[in-house]
């Protein structure tokens, strides 16, 4: 059954899947909006699809509606999301599908925006039939950092970790190495494409110098700023995020920093937020912009983030090796816990890439 009591048919759901498809199109593109997808049904013919392609262009509702024309009265319209009802860059959708003589419109999920809620109460004052709920999960978990700035001061934060069988992120030399594959390497390369930030720790930025950016698959809309959590900000300038500061974003967060090396790195274009605690240096990234967060490591900052039930998604992508003996552990910074006691987790998504399997997961409280 939908939330407005109708039965959902499998051809609802299969609608609403073509739809998801749809709106991940818009993968890296439409941040700080919503990705969306719609899809326009007449006498169980699709006549019309749209997606959200990119911030200030046209709505995915709209995106269909051009493609159906005249066959979209009394159709039927899929939704990712709740229609908006309101002027921004664009009009509101819900006028757009009153206009187009839309008679029945599926949305997976409401949309929690003040700003923009009100669609379905739009549509349904005027005759048209409106429910909601298919596919509702997929949809909330397509959408999930959106979701998440609407009540929260800080970002939606994943955790990225590769790990061995054996749950090492390093082996017992510590120099760096890859312990996963080139597709799984492409995949990290997409999250990064969907986040407003890529994070690491200041012991991983000084064991591997990584420059944190998006180098394979379609470019992003706009360029993740990168994240240092350094107490002492002692990002060395010849690093690859110092000397690329001025061409993407680099912000080190850090609260006793040396006055001279601070000023060093603000002169080469580095940003310092100062904050003395992990919820207040999220907040001051809220501040700054940053809606989502992919912290790639180290151990210690992951440890930190998990420990103070910081993170929204851990990411885990397993290489099928082992490293034995003095390797570092992924979780050694967390405090120890009996099998009764630790929070538990639950999966949201498994794939592979190539040999290594990724698994997501979100905590169940």
């Amino acid at each position: 059954m939908s939330a407005s009591g109708r039965t959902v048919t499998p051809d609802d759901g299969a609608h609403m899947r073509r739809a998801l498809a749809l709106a991940m199109r818009g993968w890296g593109q439409t941040a700080p909006n919503p990705m969306v997808g719609a899809v326009v049904v007449r006498d169980g013919v699709v006549v019309g699809e749209g997606w959200h392609t990119r911030l200030g262009a046209a709505h995915a509702e709209v995106e269909a509606l051009r493609e159906a024309g005249a066959r979209a009265r009394g159709a039927t319209m899929y939704v990712t999301l709740e229609p908006c009802n309101h002027h921004g860059r664009t009009g509101p959708c819900s006028e757009a599908i009153l206009g187009a003589g839309v008679a029945r419109v599926v949305a997976a999920i409401a949309d929690p925006n003040p700003v923009a809620e009100g669609g379905a109460a739009r549509l349904r004052a005027a005759g048209v039939e409106v429910d909601f709920g298919t596919e509702a999960e997929a949809a909330r978990e397509l959408n999930a950092p959106f979701l998440h700035a609407v009540t929260s001061d800080r970002p939606f934060v994943q955790l990225k970790l590769a790990l061995s069988l054996d749950g090492a992120i390093a082996d017992y030399t510590r120099r760096q190495g890859w312990l996963t594959g080139e597709a799984a390497r492409a995949e990290v390369h997409r999250m990064r494409a969907g986040a407003d930030a890529v994070a690491v720790g200041i012991g991983t930025a000084l064991a591997d110098d990584p420059s944190l950016t998006v180098r394979e698959g379609t470019p992003p809309r706009v360029a993740p700023a990168r994240v240092v959590f350094d107490t002492s900000a002692r990002l060395p300038l010849t690093s690859r995020l110092v000397q690329s500061a001025r061409e993407v974003p680099v912000l080190v967060v850090c609260w006793a920093p040396d006055p001279a090396h601070a000023a060093a790195l603000e002169h080469a274009g580095v940003e310092l937020l100062h904050a003395a605690t992990l919820p207040q240096a999220l907040r001051a990234l809220k501040g700054r912009g940053v809606g989502s967060l992919l912290v790639e490591g180290g151990a210690g900052l992951a440890g930190s983030l998990l420990r103070e039930a910081l993170v929204d998604r851990l990411v885990i992508f397993r290489a099928p090796l082992l490293l034995g003996a003095g390797a570092l552990p992924a979780f050694g910074a967390l405090p120890a816990a009996t099998a009764g006691s630790a929070p538990r987790w639950r999966v949201v998504r498994a794939d592979w890439f190539g040999d290594d399997e990724m698994t997501v997961y979100a905590p169940l409280s």
